[in-house]
C-alpha cells in the first residue's frame, strides 16, 4: 500500500519518537565523537546561560550545536553504511568516508569559531 493511502496514527507517529531515540542512544553508546559533542554542548549551553546570552546569541549558539549533531548523525549513517557494503578496502569507500568527516571537521571548525565569537567578548573583553 503506497504511503499516501496509510491513514494517520498517534501510535506510528509516537513509535518514530521512539525509533530516534533509539537511534541517538546508539549514536552515543558507540560513537567516541558523539560523547564528545554531548560534552561540548552541555558545557556551550551552560556558558551561554551564565554568559547571558541574548535570544540571538542563544539562536545562533543553539543552530550551530544543531548542524554539528546533524553532520556528525550523516557521518556516522554514511560510514555504518559504507561498513555494510564491504569491510574490505577499497579507495572509493574510503574516499566518501574521508569527505563524511571531512563534512563533521569543517562543522566543527565553524562551531568553534561561532564559540569564540560568543563567548571570548563576554568572558575576556568585559
Amino acid at each position: 500500500m503506497p504511503n499516501d493511502e496509510i491513514k494517520f496514527s498517534w501510535q506510528a507517529r509516537a513509535k518514530s519518537f521512539a525509533y530516534a531515540w533509539s537511534g541517538i542512544r546508539s549514536l552515543l553508546r558507540t560513537e567516541h565523537n558523539a560523547r564528545i559533542h554531548l560534552v561540548v554542548t552541555i558545557v556551550a549551553i551552560a556558558s551561554g546561560i551564565l554568559c547571558n546570552l541574548s535570544r540571538l546569541e542563544y539562536l545562533v549558539l543553539i543552530i550551530t550545536i544543531s548542524l554539528v549533531w546533524i553532520t556528525e548523525i550523516f557521518n556516522t549513517c554514511i560510514e555504518k553504511t559504507m561498513d555494510f557494503i564491504s569491510h574490505e578496502k577499497h579507495p572509493q569507500i574510503k574516499l566518501i568516508k574521508d569527505l563524511a568527516a571531512a563534512a563533521v571537521l569543517i562543522m566543527a571548525v565553524v562551531a568553534v569559531i561561532v564559540g569564540c565569537l560568543l563567548f571570548v567578548p563576554k568572558l575576556f573583553l568585559k
